[in-house]
């Protein structure tokens, strides 16, 4: 069974940078790491590049690896690997989760977020979670939601978007 990232959490950043990772993304975590078993923490990769602005990204291990593969699989000499490689292998980091369910995101991704401690707002998005400083998902993410939301016809079901049956 392959495990989704879903939800929504508010959570703390202390100065030292330590924040929790919420249980159920945890599993989502093991379940994706493939050297992971019983009583060890699993790993993770953040994802920093400047295409993100003002959000990290956090893919499990087998999720950054296929998208590695992918890269990787391009012609060499291609720009756009160029790119890819710069923006994406290079602008991530691999991370541990600690015993306690906490990882230790270094200062230069928390000063991209614009917060050395605080509230941070995590959003699973299926393949993947975006951490968000929590002023900055509101006012932006959120608001833009909300503003969709009210521009669709009365009975609008967002899951029609996705076609077919």
């Amino acid at each position: 069974m392959v495990l989704s990232f879903t939800g929504e959490y508010v959570q703390k950043v202390d100065g030292k940078g330590r924040m929790s990772i919420p249980a159920d993304f945890r599993r989502v975590l093991e379940s994706g790491d493939p050297t992971w078993t019983e009583g060890l923490t699993p790993a993770l990769y953040l994802l920093y590049g400047d295409h993100l602005r003002e959000q990290l990204q956090v893919y499990s291990v087998v999720e950054f690896d296929a998208i590695a593969a992918r890269i990787k699989a391009m012609p060499l000499g291609d720009a756009n690997r160029t790119r890819l490689s710069r923006l994406i292998l290079g602008q991530s980091i691999r991370l541990e989760v600690d015993k306690d369910g906490r990882i230790v995101m270094p200062i230069r991704q928390r000063q991209k977020l614009g917060l050395t401690e605080g509230e941070v707002y995590f959003s699973g998005v299926g393949d993947h979670f975006e951490i968000w400083k929590a002023d900055t998902f509101s006012a932006s993410v959120g608001k833009g939601l909300t503003d969709w939301l009210a521009d669709q016809p009365d009975g609008f079901d967002p899951l029609s978007l996705l076609g077919g049956g």
